[in-house]
């Protein structure tokens, strides 16, 4: 089967396209806005609902302290 030159070209841009997205695909997870979600347990999330606590009573907004922290406002309202 042979290609056309516009099918060709279609092909590089497709393969450019999938490419970068491969790329970047190790620097974003799901998470929202592109952030870098992790998950935390034993001492470690202990700590960090602490320090979340802390930052809360400190009079922090919520919503700085979610996209700090790459955590949703309504995880940051469930802790207290």
């Amino acid at each position: 089967m042979s290609l056309t030159t516009k099918e060709i070209a279609q092909l590089r841009k497709i393969i450019s396209l999938a490419e970068s997205l491969l790329a970047n695909a190790g620097k974003t997870s799901a998470g929202k806005s592109g952030v870098n979600a992790r998950r935390r347990s034993g001492k470690e999330l202990e700590a960090f609902r602490k320090m979340l606590k802390q930052e809360r009573k400190s009079g922090a907004s919520v919503s700085a302290i979610a996209k700090k922290h790459s955590v949703t406002p309504s995880y940051i309202y469930q802790i207290g």
